[in-house]
């Protein structure tokens, strides 16, 4: 048997070394691209916010419904119109005291 010396072509280390930087290039691209894991991280973080936002606003807006309808020609609430003529033109009953 007669030993070959081991020669290496230069063909296989341009197909391994391109082979390893389109490894890394897509595994970088998964990772940290437009599409990726972190962006996909940041995109779910974004949304929860997003819905307690709108669901804050959707309290907020019912309840600014339920004082029109309560000011309503329909439905008319003494209470809160009492509490909007003290509120909005400082008026006050003959028999209150007013302390500043």
């Amino acid at each position: 048997m007669t030993n070959t010396p081991f020669r290496v072509s230069l063909g296989g280390i341009f197909y391994m070394v391109m082979a390893f930087t389109l490894g890394g290039y897509f595994t970088f691209a998964a990772v940290q691209g437009d599409y990726g894991v972190f962006r996909r991280v940041q995109i779910n973080a974004e949304a929860e916010s997003l819905r307690a936002e709108r669901d804050r606003l959707a309290e907020e807006l019912a309840a600014t419904a339920n004082l029109t309808r309560r000011l309503s020609d329909d439905f008319l609430d003494l209470d809160l119109l009492d509490q909007q003529a003290r509120d909005v033109l400082g008026y006050m009953r003959a028999d209150e005291i007013v302390i500043r």
